[in-house]
């Protein structure tokens, strides 16, 4: 009990100052009619001074790490069967397709700038399934030989900060496309690299898109523990636990709570509104702790390889999408 009153008295100052930043640009967004997600990412970016700061930093990894997974898993209570069965099988199929295209790029990027083969599984994995998370992931298995912590640092820095400018960027260029709903929300789940991000772009667009969304980056996530027993076995490593993400888990299990038991409706309602303001103020986390200057720190191939994984995913992903609708 000592332990966890630490624990809450350590992080209560970071998750405080992403909790005002989210009060401030839920405040904002109402008064201006713009995405509250993109004010907080944008004001919490202001503060990134704050990120590494001795009282901040633990309350600010705890919000963008935990209160997002927590916000996703309850989103799992507000999509119905109809609306995947709305979808159909081929995004699914499509979204297979283009993971595996995205770790084929990266084999052949990593080969084609003189880098492991290692390298390209870490990049391209990252870029394919769930950005920082499928890069720590993935960094288990490699062989310490051929992949270098500071590799692995890179890779989880830049696809953050993609995922971070993709938030903000693939929306306008989705709308301008006049994509639907569906459309709109099939393409941010499948292309933006990290959870959050795709929250954040899907929400800001529309309730349906980021539903969407969050359904398509799902099936991205829930192929990383093949992604890594596939690595595993390559490399002939097998350290790292192969268990799905446990916020996937909790979303599964809440969707079918949401959609086979009899749910009051005051509840659902509830756990929507707790939903949106775990995301925002995550958001707002994330926003303080993102730094697009430590993109320049590693050499130019190394960002070739992670840059190039984005823009065939990107490609790949309208290609498919204008195949599937």
């Amino acid at each position: 009990m000592t332990d966890w009153l630490t624990r809450i008295r350590a992080a209560f100052p970071g998750m405080a100052l992403a909790g005002l930043i989210a009060v401030a640009a839920s405040g904002l967004a109402t008064h201006y009619g713009a995405p509250a997600m993109l004010f907080a990412l944008l004001i919490g970016m202001a503060f990134h001074h704050l990120s590494s700061e001795p009282r901040s930093a633990p309350g600010l990894d705890v919000a963008s790490k935990f209160l997002l997974r927590l916000g996703v898993a309850l989103l799992g209570l507000r999509l119905s069967i109809e609306e995947i069965a709305r979808l159909g099988w081929p995004p699914v199929l499509g979204v297979l397709a283009l993971v595996c295209l995205t770790l084929a790029a990266g084999l052949l990027l990593a080969r084609l700038t003189g880098r492991a083969a290692a390298f390209g599984t870490l990049a391209g994995g990252a870029v394919a399934i769930c950005g920082a998370s499928a890069a720590l992931a993935l960094a288990a298995v490699l062989p310490r030989q051929r992949i270098s912590e500071r590799d692995v640092l890179f890779v989880v820095a830049s696809v953050t900060a993609l995922s971070t400018v993709a938030m903000v960027l693939y929306p306008i260029l989705f709308g301008w496309m006049e994509h639907g709903s569906a459309q709109a929300g099939f393409l941010i789940g499948a292309t933006i690299h990290d959870v959050a991000q795709v929250v954040g772009a899907g929400y800001s667009m529309s309730e349906e898109t980021g539903d969407v969304a969050t359904f398509v980056k799902l099936q991205r996530v829930a192929l990383l523990p093949l992604v890594v027993l596939a690595a595993a076995l390559v490399f002939r490593e097998s350290r790292a636990s192969l268990a799905p993400p446990w916020f996937l888990v909790a979303f599964i299990l809440l969707f079918l709570v949401g959609n086979f038991l009899p749910v009051p409706e005051a509840l659902l309602q509830a756990a929507n509104i707790l939903s949106g303001w775990l995301l925002i103020t995550a958001i707002a986390a994330l926003g303080v702790r993102t730094s697009l200057a430590e993109l320049a720190r590693v050499g130019p191939r190394a960002a070739t390889v992670v840059i190039g994984c984005t823009l065939v995913l990107l490609m790949a992903a309208i290609a498919v999408e204008q195949v599937i609708f």
